[in-house]
């Protein structure tokens, strides 16, 4: 019997492999072609065009990092907008602040969603069992365009990268639309791609150059993804007023007592030193 692996190409001489114990499913929707897999390493995991997506072994890096970051930081988030996320990871976490009242998810493929809602409980449950959560399926540019302004004290663009669907997410009008929706001292968090392999520097470089231009603040901090591309993995931290280290209260955070298994308040700081190699390249580019 032949094993079956999945691989992903991270560079044209780079591949990334998991051997697969089953494939779970498998279907193409009019957006993306989604696959769910489980392998003994990893558990269950899902890709989106071949990429994968979340694993339950390290989503909880990624979930951890885009969301606690900003609350360590903003001092009363209320109303949160999550653009993508449709595993729900994000909003898992978001979930944990009692001080969030409403939660919009917007997702422009309902099939992720569901999706994982049946093979991915880990991260999805939430959707289905938190009154605060509301669920939207149409495209993130048009949602967040017709937000009203001053609507959300925090946005997190939990994309894809900016090809198909995810692509108008990485847009000057995608940006200047969050700084409209976003309170005065409101906060933008972003899938920022990694620094590492040369086609997603070049679109980190892309994406933060647009923020840096919509944002009187804007900073790059990162954290390590095992199943992304180099392991390297940056969120971008846009702001209208707060910054993320001189504005980081880690007491206020810390009294939460919230149980967290990558985000720290130690970590926090430290996320935002970046290797020379990165503050090059964003200060002078590729």
């Amino acid at each position: 019997m032949t094993d079956l692996w999945y691989s992903e190409y991270h560079a044209a001489d780079v591949r990334f492999s998991i051997k697969v114990t089953r494939q779970l499913c498998s279907e193409q929707t009019p957006f993306q072609k989604i696959d769910f897999f489980e392998s003994e390493t990893f558990g269950t995991f899902f890709t989106i065009d071949g990429l994968v997506m979340a694993t339950q072994k390290d989503e909880f890096a990624y979930h951890d990092m885009i969301a606690h970051v900003p609350f360590a930081v903003h001092p009363a988030v209320r109303r949160v907008l999550i653009i993508g996320g449709g595993d729900g990871g994000t909003a898992r976490e978001v979930c944990r602040y009692p001080g969030v009242e409403h939660v919009d998810l917007v997702d422009i493929d309902e099939r992720v969603v569901r999706l994982c809602q049946q093979y991915l409980p880990q991260t999805a449950s939430v959707l289905d069992s938190d009154p605060r959560v509301h669920l939207h399926f149409e495209d993130g540019l048009q949602f967040v365009g017709r937000a009203e302004e001053g609507m959300y004290d925090l946005v997190l663009v939990d994309s894809t990268d900016p090809v198909g669907p995810g692509e108008g997410l990485f847009t000057h009008a995608f940006y200047q639309n969050c700084h409209r929706a976003l309170t005065e001292d409101g906060i933008l968090i972003n899938q920022h791609e990694s620094p590492y392999y040369p086609i997603y520097a070049h679109e980190m470089l892309r994406a933060h150059a647009k923020i840096r231009a919509t944002f009187p603040i804007a900073r790059v901090y990162e954290f390590h993804m095992p199943t992304y591309p180099s392991g390297h993995w940056l969120f971008g931290f846009a702001s209208k007023r707060y910054d993320p280290v001189a504005d980081f209260r880690p007491e206020r955070w810390n009294a939460l007592g919230l149980k967290t298994r990558y985000y720290n308040t130690d970590l926090h700081t430290a996320a935002f030193a970046l290797p020379t190699y990165v503050k090059e390249l964003l200060e002078h580019g590729a």
